[in-house]
């Protein structure tokens, strides 16, 4: 049996959905080969989607085209909006997700695609022909033709799942590990690694005294991830709770310590700084008595909870006394343990900026594979992954992201040129230009160039530009307009900021920290009639678009300065070919690593590790010459 696809994803996480149902999308024939399809899109971890810097980044996968925040729409439980008491650049949208439905309504948008095809097996290697991929063989014996092949194999590449001292091969709980497609990749040349990751136990919720925890509501407005979504009415949400544990809870813990995979050094890789396992947090945190946990609805369907923040490999046993010295847990009964995770990752400098690999053209990695961890950083590299698949095929030019454009471009830039240690989580804190890159301008910064390239819709186009002309229409109004004191003191005196004695611009009053666009729409008749033929789903996203644009405008700017500074650097070009050790007036590190990543612009070699600001004005110098 033997047959020829465009594009064949292996792997049918988050990472392989996004990949499939972009090729699709763009009219590409596509095969998406899992182990399991029942399994498409599950939420191996926790059931939410978005979170600090994640949910910048989900608002950028919708943006560009993708189906993730949509999905995340349509699957919402609870919706919040993280950090709203600071500034626009810290709002990070998070919504839970229900488990059940989430992933099947992933399996539908794909299988009701006429140009993508499902197929349940194992690769066990990918097919390579004068230095290109070609196509995978499966465990079935069956053979796969194509003209790219995306890898997004998640934890399942020479997995090992850890419990106490039980440790057996596995992908996820339940699945079993592959083995042949890592040794296969080994012998194409590629270099692998080990990193481990983890999940927390499942509890009976029906077991979860939920009277003596503290509740968690959504947001009062429920918010959405995708520019396409309209809600009708805002959606009833579920809670979710806080609970602690205590020094009685850590005493429990501790007694496991013996038997810990983790400190008895049966696992060798390294796990997330950012997320770690709770006998990880009592043992670097030993001056903590207590740590919040956050307990989780699975579903609308079923009575699971998930208890972030208690993530272990820890024995069975002690997992559940400890849980039970929990307030509020002393009846719980666990559905499903938590667990270690170690697999193959292949460092990430073996990559260009679009995904393909170095080592063999027409390759493309894509989510856990490269090094990190979350649903939305595997699924934004699946985009672009598969987006350059098809753009490689076509003989098109590729689409890559800068880091002043999207977090997607700071991600792929990290992971390229800097390469990772440790599974590699999203952070605010890890963009430089993070006023530019908020997550309500994501349609403003991207959705053209999507647009450009025949990913993004031309419905999404339409709705970007109705959007910000009505927003210039509406900050230039402010900006013009003068509102009297008698008219607009009431109000400053309410949120205790200094009355005005002239009249003044409404734009000169919505720069107070104190004074919000919606405080001003309840007192200025003419200005809340300015969004009057508006839609109702618009009228709010104009007001909050036009009032950041209002109170940041000078950090903007500025920022905008700083980019178009750096962007000289990032223009100016290396060639490929270029021959490194030839230049005896750059470091011996900077020689190797610059050989070895090969960035294609001065600014790319600026952030790789060990390069310093001496070579790079070597660099600059000869390039110039």
């Amino acid at each position: 049996m033997e047959a020829k696809y465009d594009i064949i994803v292996v792997g049918g996480g988050h990472a392989g959905c996004e990949a499939t149902y972009i090729a699709g999308k763009m009219g590409a024939e596509v095969l998406l080969i899992t182990q399991n399809l029942c399994n498409i899109a599950a939420l191996s971890c926790n059931p939410a989607m978005g979170g600090v810097a994640k949910g910048q980044i989900v608002r950028e996968i919708d943006a560009l085209g993708g189906f993730s925040g949509l999905n995340t729409d349509r699957n919402t439980l609870q919706f919040r909006m993280l950090n709203a008491s600071k500034g626009a650049a810290m709002w990070s949208p998070r919504a839970q997700v229900d488990n059940v439905t989430f992933p099947l309504s992933w399996r539908k948008e794909l299988e009701n695609n006429s140009r993508i095809s499902l197929w349940q097996d194992e690769v066990t290697e990918v097919l390579i022909k004068e230095g290109k991929a070609c196509g995978v063989k499966t465990k079935l014996g069956l053979t796969f033709l194509s003209q790219a092949v995306i890898l997004t194999n998640g934890t399942f590449l020479e997995g090992k799942i850890h419990v106490g001292k039980v440790n057996y091969g596995g992908g996820r709980l339940g699945e079993e590990a592959s083995y042949l497609l890592s040794e296969n990749l080994k012998k194409a040349g590629f270099v692998t690694d080990k990193l481990k990751t983890g999940t927390p136990m499942r509890v009976d919720g029906k077991t979860i005294d939920f009277s003596v925890l503290t509740e968690q509501k959504g947001d009062e407005e429920c918010g959405q991830f995708s520019y396409l979504t309209r809600r009708g009415k805002s959606i009833k949400q579920r809670s979710c709770y806080l609970a602690y544990t205590s020094e009685e809870v850590h005493d429990v813990l501790r007694t496991g310590f013996k038997d810990s995979p983790m400190f008895q050094g049966r696992i060798k890789g390294k796990g997330p700084r950012y997320c770690p396992s709770i006998e990880d947090k009592i043992e670097r945190f030993s001056d903590k008595n207590h740590h919040q946990l956050f307990v989780e609805p699975e579903s609308l369907h079923t009575n699971l909870y998930y208890i972030n923040g208690f993530s272990s490999s820890l024995p069975l046993d002690i997992q559940y006394k400890a849980l039970r010295k929990i307030k509020g847990f002393e009846n719980a009964k666990i559905v499903r343990p938590g667990y270690a995770i170690e697999y193959d990752y292949f460092p990430p400098t073996q990559l260009y900026h679009t995904l393909e690999t170095k080592q063999v053209g027409h390759l493309y990695f894509a989510g856990q594979i490269n090094g990190t961890t979350g649903y939305e950083e595997a699924a934004c590299q699946g985009l672009m992954a598969s987006v350059n698949a098809v753009l490689k095929i076509r003989g098109k030019e590729e689409f890559t992201l800068k880091r002043n454009e999207a977090y997607i471009g700071v991600l792929i830039d990290d992971l390229v040129t800097k390469g990772v240690n440790e599974p590699y989580r999203m952070f605010t804190s890890r963009a430089e230009y993070r006023i530019l890159l908020r997550q309500d301008n994501a349609d403003e910064r991207l959705t053209g160039k999507s647009y450009q390239i025949g990913l993004a819709e031309k419905e999404r186009m339409i709705l970007l530009e109705r959007k910000l002309s009505a927003t210039d229409m509406f900050v230039s109004y402010m900006k013009k307009t003068n509102v009297q004191p008698e008219e607009i003191n009431p109000l400053l005196k309410e949120l205790s900021t200094p009355e005005i004695a002239h009249s003044d611009k409404i734009a000169r009053l919505l720069l107070r920290p104190q004074v919000t666009v919606n405080d001003l729409l309840e007192r200025i008749p003419s200005l809340k009639s300015q969004l009057k033929a508006l839609p109702l789903y618009l009228k709010q996203e104009v007001a909050t678009l036009s009032e950041i644009k209002i109170k940041y405008e000078s950090y903007i700017i500025k920022e905008q300065e700083v980019v178009d500074r750096i962007n000289k650097y990032e223009n100016l070009l290396i060639r490929e070919d270029f021959n490194y050790n030839a230049l005896q007036s750059l470091s011996s590190e900077a020689r190797e690593k610059l050989s070895a990543i090969r960035p294609k612009t001065i600014a790319q070699a600026s952030r790789i590790s060990g390069v310093s600001p001496a070579d790079i004005a070597v660099l600059v110098l000869y390039i110039s010459r």
